[in-house]
């Protein structure tokens, strides 16, 4: 009897195990029929840290071809190849792949994206503003070299089990308007929660790398990627250390903080690689933004 309850047991287990491997995530392929911006689409690009993550800089690596080390308690995960190479980049992708990849973290194949990638910030992008980022992306000369393959412990090299962590993690961002707000702090909102995703690496995180919103939102982390941290950056922490609107402004310009320093590590390239790029208002909104008490901040 108990042979037959663990015999039964075991096949509960195994088609359960088929199952989740066979379940489909990510929405239907749908197509945009906008004309995109390319123009835009490099600005949304710049704003969003493509060109930060995807290049090697210290290797003389081509722009978005990928190849940058991303060390986590997981395993080290390589920024892919994005550049118009049909084998070694996303030059063979449609753009509702290119859609369904950015909003949701799903590949053209059906599997899940390891969330390194901030594609929980991009949920809420538009299909203009996909179209613009398509049309920007397929101006990038292509470069015929793969980056290199992700290198995970077990389990967390079972794409699959990444849809458990989908199912009990993932967040919708936090980029709608907030009524009784003005416009320059609502597109602040829409920057730092959206395309900046400046919670990725000033929030931090559980056993499982998934963000603490509710609880360290802006609060700071101490085990970010090659043993950086990222100090806190709520309201309450940035005026204390004597940071306000135009100074945060500036910095995100130059680089350059209060005290006469500079911002090194990650949030150098940041700076020299994303929000330099931003106009003047974009980055007043942004300083505007996370200077000002708000939810979870």
């Amino acid at each position: 009897m108990f042979y037959r309850l663990g015999l039964a047991g075991a096949v509960i287990v195994a088609v359960s195990l088929a199952s989740l491997m066979a379940w489909p995530i990510g929405q239907p392929l749908a197509p945009i029929t906008l004309e995109g911006d390319v123009d835009r689409g490099a600005y949304l690009a710049r704003a969003s840290g493509c060109i930060a993550c995807h290049t090697d800089f210290a290797k003389g690596g081509a722009p978005l071809a990928g190849g940058m080390a991303l060390e986590t308690p997981f395993g080290t995960l390589y920024s892919p190849n994005l550049t118009t190479d049909p084998d070694h980049g996303i030059g063979g992708w449609s753009q509702a792949q290119f859609a369904r990849a950015v909003r949701e973290g799903v590949s053209p194949e059906g599997h899940a994206y390891y969330p390194a990638f901030p594609y929980p910030f991009y949920a809420n992008f538009s299909d203009q503003e996909v179209a613009d980022l398509w049309a920007a992306f397929q101006t990038v000369p292509p470069v015929a070299e793969s980056s290199r393959a992700s290198q995970m412990s077990f389990p967390f090299n079972q794409r699959w089990g990444l849809k458990l962590w989908r199912a009990a993690y993932l967040e919708p961002p936090r980029t709608e308007p907030v009524v009784g707000k003005d416009e320059i702090w609502n597109r602040g909102r829409e920057l730092v929660e959206g395309a900046s995703h400046c919670a990725a690496c000033h929030t931090g995180r559980n056993f499982a790398g998934a963000r603490k919103s509710d609880t360290e939102h802006f609060r700071g982390s101490d085990a970010l990627p090659g043993d950086e941290k990222a100090p806190a950056i709520d309201h309450l922490t940035l005026a204390e250390r004597g940071w306000d609107v135009a100074s945060l402004t500036y910095a995100l310009r130059t680089g350059i903080i209060p005290e006469g320093d500079v911002f090194g590590g990650s949030m150098g390239e940041v700076v020299l690689y994303g929000t330099s790029f931003l106009t003047e208002a974009d980055r007043t909104a942004i300083a505007t933004y996370l200077m000002d008490e708000h939810e979870g901040g």
